[in-house]
């Protein structure tokens, strides 16, 4: 399973790829927002330099959901970098233009899926990845795990070479349960990362290794 990093921030792509665990980033127009990266310029200049920091792929979110409009934007984050991939929105037009970026060997990630149901029709329109959200549908009483097994299922017994990518990790337990579940990739914020590393036992564990280190060699 791939690790993708879900941010715009810089500092925390590079601790993260730093880890040498990265494969990937996801971004937004409201990730965007909050490193105060606005207009259309620095939007676009932003991506390449996360795209020079981490050698995998990097998510690009088109904000149009007209079927031109999506394909003017995708056409010009794609030719920014080799690792771009056009974030798409799962609408009708959106499924549209995955559709024709496929038959132009543009990458795509099909974001904002909360169904099996669409989850094949991005499959079917060819999208690279599809990003179920699985904390919100988790905030809806809904089982985003559940959806995940069941997506990983569906593309197992008709095919699809759409990569899962469980989007909206919200936890170190999120990523845990999306590897049992069958994702092909997570994208999550660096303290979930981070918080797969804790565990009591191994703090224990390595103070009493160093004290014991200590008393043998004074």
């Amino acid at each position: 399973m791939k690790f993708f990093i879900d941010t715009a921030n810089l500092d925390q792509i590079r601790e993260a790829n730093a880890l040498g665990i990265l494969d990937g980033v996801t971004t937004n127009p409201s990730l965007m927002a909050k490193e105060g990266i606005t207009g259309h310029d620095n939007v676009m200049q932003h991506y390449k330099t996360i795209c020079e920091i981490v050698d995998g792929d990097v998510s690009a979110e088109v904000i149009s959901t007209d079927f031109n409009g999506i394909v003017a934007e995708g056409e010009k984050l794609a030719a920014l970098h080799k690792n771009i991939v056009v974030k798409v929105p799962m609408i009708p037009e959106g499924v549209k233009a995955i559709a024709y970026f496929t038959k132009k060997g543009i990458r795509t990630n099909c974001t904002l899926v909360f169904s099996a149901g669409q989850a094949i029709l991005a499959a079917k329109a060819g999208a690279t990845y599809l990003s179920p959200f699985i904390g919100r549908i988790d905030d809806s009483s809904w089982d985003g795990m559940e959806l995940i097994e069941q997506i990983s299922h569906i593309y197992s017994v008709q095919g699809y070479e759409t990569e899962i990518l469980a989007a909206s990790i919200r936890n170190p337990l999120h990523i845990v349960k999306s590897a049992q579940a069958g994702a092909d990739v997570v994208t999550c914020p660096l303290s979930a990362i981070m918080g797969l590393f804790k565990h009591p036992l191994t703090d224990i564990g390595l103070a009493q290794f160093l004290a014991d280190h200590k008393k043998a060699n004074g």
